[in-house]
C-alpha cells in the first residue's frame, strides 16, 4: 500500500498553462483546481488508458487555457494497480490531504465502483473514461459520476444487435471473472435474448490470465455460432491470439465485446481482421478526431489514441468548461461541477455534439466497425472500417429510475 502511495507522488506532474487573458491576477494567484488521472500504468491496461490519458489531460488544459477564465488546473497521476483497495487507499489521500477535485479515467470496473463511492462521500467529482461496467449509472449510480467514453450496455447493445441480423442466433460467453466481464456478459445475453438468441454456455476466466486454452476448448465444444470475448487489455490480445492458434474462427464467429487500437496494433491485422467491435472513437474517423490524434501520437511515441484516452481528453475539458462558468468557491462542491455539466451540452471535436443525462451517462454516437484485412490498410493504426453509426438516444440504455435509485430520490 505504502509504494501505491509512493507512486501517486512520483507520477505527480502539473500542468504550467501560458497566457493570461488582459486585467486578470498574476497566474501564482488565480485558485487551483486539481484533476487525479488515476488508472493502471504499468501492466494490462497500461496501453488503453495509462500514461497516454495523463497526456490526453494535459492536453485538454493546454488547449483550454483555464488561466485565461480565472484559475489554473494542476494534473496529477497515479497506479491503481487494477486493485480497488490500492486506488482506494489513493483516492482518500488525493481528496483528503492533497486536496485533489475530481479523479478521472479509472479503468477496471472493480475499481470504478469503489471510487464512485468515495468520491461521492467526499463531495468531489469523479470522471470516468476507462471503467466500462453500466452499474455506474445503474445500481450504483450517484449524483457525483459522470461515465464519459462507453459502457457494458452500450458494447452489447452494438455488437450483439449487429451479429443477431448476420445470423448469429447461438452464443457462448468467455469472461473475465471480475465486475466488468460479469457486467458485459450479462448486457451482451440480455441483447441476445431479447433478438430471439440463445445462450448455451459461459466459461469463467481469472483476471490476467495468460492461458486460455481450456476456455477455448469449452467454446468449440458448445457449437455456438458466436463465441463472444466479454475482457479487455492483455487478456482480449491473449484470448484472440489463442482462439486463432486453436482455429476457432474455422467454424465459430469470434467477437470482441471490448478491444481497442492498441489491442489491434499488438494482435496485427493477420490475426485480428474481420473482428466486429463497436466503440466510441477511431482515430481517423473526421478531421476533428485526426488532429487531436496527429497531436497526440507526437506526444505519444508515434501511438495513436484509443477511445479511453479520447474520453480523459473530453471528459477533462468538459469539467473545465463547467468550472469556468461557475463561481470557483462554489465550484469546489463537487455535486454543484456534476450539476453545471449536466446543464451545459457537451461538444468537443472527439465526440462530436452530445449531453450528459441527469443518471450520468453522457450520450454521443457509438460506431459499430469491422477490422480490416491487410491488404485493405494504407499505413500504420488504419485498421478499422466503419459499418455502422449509432445515434447516441439509441446506443445507451435508456435512463430509468428503476435502473438508477438516484432517480427516485430526485422525484
Amino acid at each position: 500500500m505504502r509504494a501505491a502511495l509512493v507512486a501517486a507522488t512520483m507520477l505527480s506532474c502539473m500542468v504550467a498553462t501560458p497566457g493570461l487573458a488582459q486585467n486578470q491576477p498574476a497566474g501564482k494567484d488565480l485558485p487551483v483546481f486539481r484533476i487525479g488521472v488515476l488508472n493502471d500504468q504499468s501492466s494490462l491496461y497500461s496501453d488503453i488508458a495509462g500514461p497516454g490519458s495523463v497526456t490526453a489531460a494535459q492536453m485538454a488544459v493546454a488547449d483550454f487555457k483555464p488561466e485565461t477564465h480565472g484559475f489554473r488546473v494542476e494534473v496529477v497521476a497515479a497506479d491503481h494497480q487494477n486493485k480497488a483497495d490500492v486506488g482506494s487507499s489513493i483516492a482518500r489521500r488525493w481528496y483528503d490531504v492533497d486536496k485533489v477535485d475530481a479523479i478521472l479515467d479509472v479503468p477496471t470496473s472493480s475499481v470504478a465502483l469503489a471510487i464512485a463511492d468515495i468520491t461521492r462521500d467526499r463531495n468531489k467529482a469523479f470522471l470516468v473514461a476507462s471503467a466500462g461496467t453500466s452499474d455506474l449509472t445503474g445500481k450504483a449510480c450517484t449524483p457525483n459520476t459522470v461515465h464519459w467514453t462507453y459502457d457494458t450496455w452500450a458494447l452489447a447493445n452494438g455488437t450483439a444487435k449487429a451479429m443477431a441480423k448476420q445470423g448469429g442466433d447461438t452464443w457462448y460467453f468467455l469472461t473475465a471473472d471480475y465486475a466488468f466481464g460479469h457486467a458485459l456478459e450479462r448486457d451482451a445475453a440480455e441483447v441476445v435474448k431479447a433478438t430471439g438468441g440463445k445462450v448455451l454456455g459461459r466459461a469463467l476466466a481469472p483476471f490476467q490470465t495468460s492461458d486460455f486454452s481450456s476456455f477455448i476448448l469449452q467454446a468449440q465444444g458448445s457449437g455456438a455460432k458466436v463465441v463472444a470475448l466479454a475482457n479487455s487489455g492483455g487478456d482480449t490480445i491473449n484470448s484472440v491470439k489463442q482462439a486463432a492458434e486453436f482455429g476457432l474462427t474455422q467454424k465459430q464467429k469470434l467477437v470482441s465485446l471490448l478491444i481497442f487500437l492498441s489491442d489491434i496494433h499488438a494482435l496485427g491485422l493477420k490475426t485480428a481482421q474481420g473482428l466486429m467491435l463497436t466503440n466510441a472513437f477511431y482515430w481517423n474517423h473526421n478531421d476533428g478526431t485526426r488532429a487531436f490524434s496527429k497531436a497526440f501520437g507526437e506526444k505519444n511515441g508515434g501511438r495513436m489514441p484509443t477511445m479511453n484516452q479520447a474520453g480523459s481528453y473530453a471528459a477533462t475539458l468538459h469539467w473545465m468548461k463547467a468550472i469556468a462558468a461557475m463561481d470557483k468557491t462554489k465550484a469546489r462542491d463537487g455535486t454543484a461541477v456534476v450539476d453545471k455539466m449536466k446543464q451545459m451540452p457537451t461538444d468537443d471535436p472527439l465526440f462530436g455534439k452530445g449531453h450528459i443525462r441527469p443518471d450520468g451517462r453522457t450520450i454521443h454516437d457509438m460506431y459499430l466497425w469491422q477490422v480490416k484485412a491487410p491488404e485493405e490498410s494504407k499505413g500504420p493504426y488504419d485498421y478499422l472500417k466503419l459499418v455502422a453509426v449509432i445515434p447516441g438516444d439509441e446506443a445507451f440504455r435508456p435512463m430509468s429510475a428503476e435502473t438508477c435509485p438516484m432517480l427516485k430520490k430526485a422525484g
